[in-house]
């Protein structure tokens, strides 16, 4: 005997959806978008407040974090698509080469005389608590496929569980 619910969905033709399609870049659109958002109001806010100089800060604090956060998640996205299992492994290795990178680049460049280093440090620190959350949030809504399907149909993008794409 089955529920009702059971036999409306064998019913109603509804199959399982797969694992949510390129979910690096997802999670990188959803995040410049949202982030871009907010940054969008804080260069507003400072061009009212302090001037062009405030305002090129804050886009500049921004653009060093999605830059910084951008670099993983395309990474991320290329070497998903060929080793899903690898990602991660590469994000740790990615994001330590950044660390050094920026930090170099920091130091030996230094701040620009028109930097309003208010501004700019403000406007790094909320979009990277702002960039964490939508991540954080859109990663928590994707679908993950656990399992190969064992349907005959290679899955698009990834090799099959017997090594034959």
């Amino acid at each position: 005997m089955s529920s009702p619910d059971a036999s409306r969905a064998r019913g109603s033709g509804v199959s399982a959806s797969g694992p949510t399609p390129s979910l690096w870049l997802h999670i990188l659109l959803r995040c410049v978008a949202g982030t871009g958002a907010a940054l969008i109001v804080a260069a507003a806010v400072a061009f009212m407040l302090h001037g062009s100089g405030a305002a090129a800060s804050a886009a500049f604090g921004y653009a060093v974090v999605a830059l910084f956060f951008g670099v993983s998640l395309l990474i991320g996205h290329f070497v998903g698509r060929s080793n899903p299992s690898g990602a991660l492994g590469i994000f740790v290795v990615t994001y330590a080469i950044k660390v050094v990178g920026f930090a170099a680049v920091l130091f030996f460049v230094g701040a620009p005389q028109w930097l309003d280093r208010t501004w700019f440090f403000g406007s790094a620190v909320g979009a990277v608590v702002l960039w964490q959350i939508i991540e954080v949030a859109v990663f928590a809504r994707a679908r993950h496929q656990l399992y190969h399907d064992d349907d005959g149909a290679p899955l698009s993008g990834q090799r099959a569980v017997d090594g034959h794409a």
